[in-house]
C-alpha cells in the first residue's frame, strides 16, 4: 500500500470529528445542518436531579465533539472551519483524519437501539493497563486480544510472560 493510498479521495464526502467549545456541541451541529452538511451528534439520555423533581436530559455522548460529512477539498472545510463554536477538525500533523463511516454507523446502530452503554476508556491492544475492581484490582500488564481478551504481565529481565483472562474487569489506561 503506497502513502497516497491512505490520502482521502477530493471528491468523496467522508467523516471527521470536529473539536467545539464546551457546551457549544448542539450549536455546532445545528449551525453546520443550516449550512447543509450532513451531521451526526451522538447524544445519550441522562437523568439530571434537582431537589423537586427529576428530568431526562439529552446530553452528547462525547463532551466537546461533534460530526460532519464533509468534501475535505471544497469549500465546506473553510464554511466548517468558519462555523462560531467550532475549534477545529481532529487530526495528527495538521491534517485532518477522517472517521471511517463504519464506526459512525456503528455508534448510530447502538444508541438507536437505546441499549445502556457508558463511556469508557479509550484503549488499544498493546497499551499498559491496570485492572480496577475485583480480586485483581491493581494488575498491570499488557492489553491483548488475540482470541480472548488477555492481560499479559511480564517479566522483562527473563523475557517470560504469562495471560491472564480479563473479559468482565474494569480496566484503565496507565
Amino acid at each position: 500500500m503506497t502513502a497516497a493510498s491512505h490520502l482521502p479521495i477530493p471528491d468523496k464526502q467522508l467523516w471527521y470529528a470536529i473539536q467545539t467549545r464546551y457546551r457549544f456541541e448542539k450549536k455546532v451541529t445545528t449551525q453546520l445542518q443550516r449550512k447543509g452538511m450532513e451531521t451526526f451528534l451522538p447524544l445519550m439520555g441522562e437523568i439530571h436531579r434537582w431537589t423537586d423533581r427529576e428530568k431526562l436530559v439529552e446530553a452528547p455522548l462525547f463532551s466537546g465533539y461533534t460530526f460532519a460529512r464533509i468534501n475535505p477539498a471544497s469549500r465546506s472545510r473553510m464554511d466548517l472551519l468558519r462555523t462560531e463554536g467550532v475549534i477545529g477538525l481532529i487530526g495528527s500533523a495538521g491534517r485532518a483524519i477522517p472517521i471511517p463511516c463504519k464506526q459512525i454507523d456503528d455508534l448510530r446502530l447502538l444508541l438507536s437501539q437505546k441499549v445502556p452503554c457508558a463511556l469508557h476508556a479509550f484503549l488499544k491492544i498493546g497499551q499498559r493497563v491496570r485492572i480496577r475492581g475485583g480480586c485483581l484490582d491493581g494488575l498491570e500488564g499488557i492489553l491483548d486480544a488475540r482470541g480472548e481478551k488477555s492481560l499479559v504481565i511480564s517479566v522483562e529481565s527473563i523475557e517470560r510472560s504469562v495471560a491472564v483472562r480479563i473479559e468482565g474487569y474494569e480496566l484503565e489506561p496507565i
